[in-house]
């Protein structure tokens, strides 16, 4: 639905609330970058899938993501001093897919290893972010954590996994408009 300028009138109009679902339909064609945020724990590591991170500021160099209050990392995300964002590749989806399921094991089929100061780091990435938790903001049903960057590597080369519509997508050359 497009609107044309002269039926929108805002002045004086009562505001109106915007419901969840239309909220929700709204992003859904809002195209987002795929990352699996993971992180360890006394009890092991832990992982989630994230279309919610951004650049905040790049000096400092902060990212932020989203958490919803239901999901059951967040214990883990509120207790942790330091994370790993790993940003899919294309060729990705599964890992996505599975670090987005509850209830298994989403570290047992996929390729991580261990960074010396303890963080799982995703194989076959783009690229990954280490960072330090510096925020933790109530929001909303979810709660919006800040991360003050300190290492990073861009080591691969494929082309990012991107998510919309509630399905995944690859660029490539012949989705360049210029």
């Amino acid at each position: 639905m497009s609107i044309e300028p002269t039926t929108l009138t805002l002045v004086g109009a009562p505001p109106q609330g915007v419901s969840a679902e239309e909220f929700k339909a709204v992003f859904r064609h809002h195209p987002a970058g795929v990352a699996v945020v993971t992180l360890r724990t006394p009890d092991g590591p832990v992982g989630f899938t994230a279309t919610s991170v951004i650049s905040v500021s790049a000096d400092p160099p902060i990212l932020a993501f989203s958490l919803a209050a239901s999901s059951s990392s967040r214990p883990a995300v509120e207790g942790a001093e330091s994370l790993v964002v790993n940003f899919l590749a294309a060729g990705q989806q599964d890992v996505a897919a599975r670090f987005a399921r509850r209830g298994v094991d989403r570290f047992a089929t996929t390729t991580w290893a261990t960074l010396p100061t303890g963080e799982p780091v995703l194989a076959g990435t783009t690229a990954w972010v280490r960072g330090l938790v510096e925020e933790r903001v109530p929001v909303g049903d979810s709660m919006l954590v800040t991360v003050r960057a300190v290492r990073a590597d861009r080591g691969g080369t494929d082309r990012p996994l991107t998510y919309v519509d509630r399905s995944y997508h690859r660029l490539d050359e012949h989705s360049r408009l210029g």
